[in-house]
């Protein structure tokens, strides 16, 4: 059975390191079990992401973005590090996301830094995340410096952590896909909050 593979990217430049190390991890799992994979840019979801946060209410196609994590069978979730934590469009991201929709998903951490010395993040700042979200987090996190790039040993740790992946999924029942729902325009949403005239 194919199972469903969401991969959040964090990444804001075009191109971006973090988009490439996520296609990477992504790739790594396609060649050990068959998946279907959908890709979420949340650098292309910043103003839906901070109209949620302000306004309790997500947009369409960030209504989409987060279906597509919260109904996948695993997830891998790639953040650049700024300030030597996960950046704060990823972190708004998750916070937007229902406390208890990644209970019990796979979850494979990745980030990438100009320097090796932030690779302490994913252990100090991302695996706590998402453990308090309860989510399974595999072993092997995959921090890529500016000079991993070119070494043997990045392949290393992402076939192993790909690997770990996919063997989680495999123990779980496969997600199925979710029926089609209404989407209700923002604009409505917000006129439902409105008290009526006074006649």
């Amino acid at each position: 059975m194919m199972r469903r593979l969401a991969v959040v990217s964090a990444g804001v430049t075009v191109p971006s390191s973090t988009r490439l190390l996520a296609e990477r991890l992504a790739a790594a799992v396609g060649e050990q079990t068959s998946v279907s994979v959908e890709f979420v840019d949340l650098r292309d979801l910043a103003t839906d992401i901070a109209n949620n946060v302000v306004t309790g209410f997500p947009s369409p196609r960030l209504s989409a973005a987060i279906a597509a994590v919260t109904g996948a069978d695993g997830l891998i979730a790639a953040t650049p590090i700024f300030t030597a934590s996960y950046s704060g469009l990823f972190k708004s991201f998750f916070d937007v996301v229902e406390q208890d929709a990644l209970v019990g998903k796979p979850v494979l951490i990745a980030a990438t830094g100009g320097t090796a010395r932030h690779s302490l993040a994913l252990e100090h700042a991302l695996r706590p995340m998402f453990t308090y979200l309860r989510a399974v987090v595999v072993p092997t996190g995959v921090y890529a410096a500016s000079e991993d790039w070119a070494s043997g040993e990045l392949g290393e740790r992402i076939a192993r952590a790909s690997g770990e992946l996919v063997e989680l999924m495999a123990g779980r029942p496969a997600v199925a896909a979710p029926a089609q729902e209404q989407v209700i325009p923002f604009e409505q949403q917000l006129a439902a909050l409105r008290p009526p005239p006074e006649g």
